[in-house]
């Protein structure tokens, strides 16, 4: 198994490069040339989400791209800074506090949305230690690690 850690400030320029480094990883896995749109997509929403959840929860840490080759698979993780007790009223745990709240949840239904249909194996998970997007898709490629 190998696997490649990206770390980017969270700032919008930054997920361009990120959706780039997970085209060329997928492909060099063996993830068909045909889905590899999805994942550009897919990786830019997850990414772009990421990266709005740092900005409005004001955390500094950088945002987490793992992408991971396996034997059959290919999956990427982006993580985010934003504990599971901050993000209870996105959840629907809590009551939101105006507009911005309400539209930046919003968006963030949007984006799940969004990932979903580009994705058929993903799962959204939230924890002490942040949340989690893990998206994967099947190689048609026996991945040879150097």
């Amino acid at each position: 198994m190998a696997t490649v850690e990206l770390r980017f400030s969270a700032l919008p320029e930054h997920v361009r490069t990120a959706r780039l480094v997970a085209a060329a990883v997928a492909r060099r896995a063996g993830v068909d040339e045909a889905v590899l749109d999805e994942v550009r997509l897919a990786v830019g929403e997850a990414c772009s989400r990421a990266v709005g959840l740092h900005e409005s929860h004001d955390i500094t840490e950088p945002v987490r791209v793992l992408l991971i080759e396996d034997e059959k698979k290919f999956s990427i993780e982006v993580g985010d800074g934003v504990s599971d007790s901050g993000t209870a009223g996105a959840r629907g745990g809590g009551e939101t506090e105006g507009a911005a709240e309400s539209d930046a949840e919003g968006e963030d239904e949007m984006g799940l949305a969004v990932i979903s249909g580009l994705v058929d194996d993903v799962e959204v998970t939230a924890g002490k230690d942040g949340g989690l997007i893990r998206m994967t898709w099947p190689t048609t490629t026996a991945v040879v690690v150097p």
